[in-house]
């Protein structure tokens, strides 16, 4: 690639779109798990939203689209990941969607988050976050010098039945941050991080 001029404004991600074989499903799940409703549907796609945008969420169908039963060991998207105001939130949606039938197949404490892990019914990732910080600058700051970061990036594993039992017995959440950390709400059962070995 030759030089290109340094960016101006730059843009902000306002959407991602997603090919489907089961629009219907999809549509059903990202509204359980997000909030995202329809602000167009028809036999050929959606266009979804959560917030004041027109769109976040797309998803678009064709009889020529298949599943593509390599997807995890393929290159491509990971997860995408939507992000609460608080780690309070995070943990009330997650009972929330429990109760519905819906868990994570991995959540991780990375340091600058608190990371539950779903996945929709096209085999997709997404990531339901809290900032352990509450706050962006420090959480980059975090990212950007902490050697615990750069030893583990990827984080803890945690179990979030562990870290309700806490919430409801008093734990103020700094503290259940800290517990994290040091690996005392590991889960019983180690989850999948749908990465090839």
């Amino acid at each position: 690639m030759k030089d290109v001029p340094e960016i101006g404004v730059k843009p902000v991600l306002h959407h991602v779109t997603f090919k489907t074989t089961r629009l219907d499903e999809m549509l059903a799940w990202y509204e359980a798990v997000i909030g995202c409703t329809p602000n167009f549907k028809f036999e050929g796609g959606s266009w979804t939203t959560n917030d004041a945008a027109n769109h976040r969420l797309a998803f678009l169908q064709t009889p020529k689209i298949s599943d593509d039963p390599g997807k995890l060991e393929h290159a491509g998207l990971h997860h995408t990941a939507f992000e609460f105001p608080s780690f309070e939130d995070l943990m009330a949606n997650y009972s929330r969607l429990a109760d519905g039938g819906i868990v994570p197949h991995i959540c991780l404490d990375h340091g600058l988050t608190m990371s539950f892990y779903y996945v929709d019914p096209d085999g997709n990732s997404v990531e339901l976050q809290s900032d352990n910080f509450g706050d962006w600058a420090k959480s980059t700051e975090f990212m950007r010098t902490s050697e615990e970061f750069a030893r583990e990036p990827i984080g803890v594993e945690v179990d979030p039945p562990k870290m309700a039992l806490a919430l409801a017995e008093g734990v103020p959440v700094k503290e259940i941050l800290v517990r994290s950390r040091k690996g005392e709400y590991l889960p019983d059962v180690p989850g999948d991080i749908r990465l090839p070995g």
